[in-house]
């Protein structure tokens, strides 16, 4: 099985990093919850008010299952108001 790795990188007004990071055990509940073959997360915070969130998928099957649902459930919608531009977002597979 391959895992397959999300990478999104994103900017996040000052004002917004506490709301963001307030939000970020809800959106990980709600992933546990209602995503299937979600294996966890880890926040990076870069400089210039951008950030790196990497998710680790089961399949790359289950990495698109979860685009499709997008912001489905409070904390993850929490989690996504928080954020104000996109600046990248990738897939990618683990090499381990």
């Amino acid at each position: 099985m391959t895992t397959s790795v999300e990478l999104t990188r994103f900017r996040v007004a000052p004002g917004k990093a506490e709301a963001l990071l307030a939000a970020r055990p809800g959106m990980i509940a709600d992933f546990e919850a209602d995503r299937e073959g979600f294996l966890g997360a880890r926040l990076v915070r870069l400089p210039n008010d951008e950030w790196l969130d990497i998710v680790e998928w089961r399949s790359p099957e289950d990495y698109a299952a979860s685009r499709e649902k997008g912001a489905n459930r409070p904390g993850i919608k929490a989690f996504f108001e928080a954020i104000d531009a996109l600046v990248s977002a990738e897939e990618g597979v683990l090499s381990e």
